[in-house]
């Protein structure tokens, strides 16, 4: 990948280059639009997710905010910490339309606006960043493909059938005229090769974790999206 560690990514966001925020908005807006929008589903604020989901970035972005408050050490990484962001904006929104709820109607907040569990949103946002990884991985399965030749690109191609379209191995052997047993050993070798870019990702989001733990780490991240 590109940048080292997703601390480079960030510090580099925060330090205000262009290309690195841009990176920094494209890899993480997904979880923290889904948690917005999970927070608010059926709700009067649910309008405000696009704007409150901008606010999460420009509040990372500022001169003395979160990106350059954040520390490697922290535990759950950057993940949690985003999370948390997300968290005090949407409190901030909360409370700002509590009070003009209060002062427009004189009316007290209606449990219907009222947010949902916290602990659910938290898995919403995590579910969104796991999706986030994943596609990551493809992305890197695929730079590699392109750069492995033949073999890996074919091999790329059989997970997108397998997975994207559902096509059993035995339709796909059909199709290119291959033995079945010979693509079976194929597919396993690619979930072999897509593994190894998934612990690569991984590894970028959690510098500093030890081989066991980028593995666990990847585990998790599968579990987070049955």
């Amino acid at each position: 990948m590109p940048l080292e560690t997703c601390w480079t990514l960030i510090r580099a966001a925060a330090d205000g280059q262009p290309d690195a925020r841009e990176d920094f908005g494209r890899r993480y807006h997904g979880a923290v639009h889904a948690y917005l929008g999970a927070r608010w589903a059926g709700r009067l604020l649910a309008s405000e997710v696009d704007d409150a989901t901008q606010e999460v970035f420009l509040r990372c972005m500022q001169g003395g905010g979160p990106l350059q408050r954040a520390e490697p050490g922290r535990p759950g990484g950057f993940q949690a910490y985003l999370s948390g962001v997300c968290r005090n904006v949407a409190l901030e929104f909360e409370a700002q339309h509590a009070k003009r709820r209060a002062r427009d109607s004189q009316s007290p907040t209606h449990l219907d606006e009222l947010p949902g569990n916290e602990e659910r949103l938290t898995l919403v946002f995590d579910r969104a960043f796991a999706r986030q990884l994943m596609r990551e991985a493809r992305a890197l399965q695929s730079v590699r493909a392109e750069a492995g030749g033949a073999g890996m690109q074919a091999r790329l191609e059989l997970l997108r059938l397998r997975f994207e379209e559902g096509l059993p191995i035995r339709e796909i052997a059909t199709r290119w005229e291959t033995a079945a047993a010979e693509l079976h050993h194929e597919y396993a070798r690619a979930r072999r090769e897509f593994h190894r870019a998934l612990l690569d990702v991984v590894a970028f989001h959690h510098p500093g974790r030890t081989p066991a733990e980028v593995e666990a780490g990847a585990a998790r991240l599968l579990e987070a999206l049955l």
